[in-house]
């Protein structure tokens, strides 16, 4: 007589139901890294990768990257958008809190030292004899801030960049511009937000800065003739374009040394993944997170159907030449700065810098850009589609004609 198997009991059958469930979730669960999981470098029963001496770079995984402080913070370069009277308010209750609470040492800019409503006010003359100034384009500041405070838009993060070449403090952005992409904290509770910073306790977005260096037809230094070090890091984008030249921008594009297109238009926008969300989405780039290590190559109406933007890994070196056969020069700005004219056989190298901005989150990576893209672009904003109501019945017959659907 044939045996039939018994049948599990109850425990047994718990035990196999919660087994079948961790296998399905270590199966299916993406890698908590923002980096994806670390590649098999074995394919097949005899395949693999090549071992190569070459150092490899190790990315502490995003999500994970938070500041600590090896030392009390002691100094802060508060940076103040220009002409901008609604700033200047929250400006010295920031500077006059850091100075008689905290105690810390504020550098600022002479300009904003300038403005007249601040050299007007008789209150505020004990604690701006307290305040430090420097020499902008001359004076190093990396070995004295500790960390950076930007009251603005992007175009002050924007320029609290430019003035660190080499390593950059931590940035705290406060929204007080026109669109605050970058600037993700509101005034109200200062003190406790840079309190919340102070200790050591916020999340980093490490955003990448491109280093770029330009040179003439005999590969001399083009920008002897700007008042920056000769590599010039940009955090947004380096555009070249035709500038006021009646003519079609012609422009060579190299990859790791390889020509790979010549590029006809109106020019073309080297951006990185920060710098996606600026001019690069106007031309029709993608928007890119600004933790995926990348470049984008974007061109500026191209004279040509096919011409797509790209996005290439991080680490390769890009050219952009004037062609010879360009029938006019072509202009290089850099982040909307240092416009200049290139010409002829001169061109532009441009690669990944390793400074980055380590701008500080106020809720962590992946929310502080979703926020940003659905209250500064918003983002897929639409009327939503109307789900079928009890009316229409069960079959997905539409009765109102006005809409679009078909039967189900």
């Amino acid at each position: 007589m044939e045996k039939i198997d018994e049948l599990p009991s109850p425990s047994e059958s718990l035990q196999r139901s919660r087994f079948r469930k961790q296998r399905s979730k270590s199966d299916y669960l993406r890698a908590r890294s923002l980096h994806g999981p670390s590649p098999t470098t074995t394919f097949g029963p005899k395949a693999c990768i090549q071992k190569n001496p070459a150092s490899i770079m190790h990315v502490q995984d995003p999500l994970s990257q938070r500041l600590t402080w090896n030392k009390p913070p002691l100094s802060v370069l508060i940076i103040k958008k220009i002409h901008e009277s609604s700033v200047v308010q929250p400006f010295m209750d920031l500077v006059t809190w850091l100075v008689q609470e905290k105690r810390m040492v504020v550098y600022v800019e002479v300009s904003t030292l300038e403005d007249e409503m601040i050299a007007d006010d008789s209150g505020f003359q004990p604690i701006k004899q307290k305040l430090n100034t420097f020499k902008e384009g001359t004076e190093d500041l990396s070995g004295r801030i500790d960390f950076i405070i930007c009251l603005g838009g992007d175009g002050t993060l924007l320029w609290a960049s430019s003035l660190f070449q080499g390593s950059v403090p931590p940035v705290m952005a406060f929204h007080m511009g026109s669109l605050g992409f970058l600037t993700p904290f509101e005034f109200d509770n200062f003190k406790s937000q840079v309190n919340h910073v102070l200790e050591g306790h916020a999340a980093l977005t490490l955003r990448s800065r491109l280093k770029t260096v330009i040179t003439d037809a005999e590969c001399d230094s083009h920008i002897n003739s700007i008042e920056k070090p000769k590599k010039i890091q940009v955090l947004n984008e380096v555009v070249i374009d035709r500038g006021p030249s009646p003519y079609l921008c012609h422009l060579d594009l190299y990859v790791e040394g390889r020509h790979v297109t010549s590029v006809q238009g109106d020019g073309l926008i080297v951006s990185t993944p920060t710098g996606s969300t600026a001019y690069a989405v106007a031309a029709g780039a993608s928007m890119v997170h600004p933790n995926v290590p990348a470049i984008l190559v974007t061109p500026i109406c191209p004279h040509s159907l096919s011409f797509r933007p790209i996005v290439v890994p991080a680490g390769v070196e890009i050219k952009v030449m004037v062609s010879p056969e360009s029938r006019g020069a072509a202009w290089v700005s850099l982040d909307g700065r240092n416009r200049q004219e290139i010409k002829v056989g001169d061109s532009v190298r441009i690669t990944t810098s390793e400074f980055p901005i380590p701008s500080i989150c106020k809720m962590d990576q992946i929310s502080d850009w979703f926020d940003s893209l659905a209250e500064c672009l918003h983002w897929n904003v639409r009327r939503p589609q109307r789900a079928f109501n009890n009316n229409n019945g069960a079959n997905g017959r539409v009765k109102d004609d006005s809409d679009c659907s078909i039967e189900a």
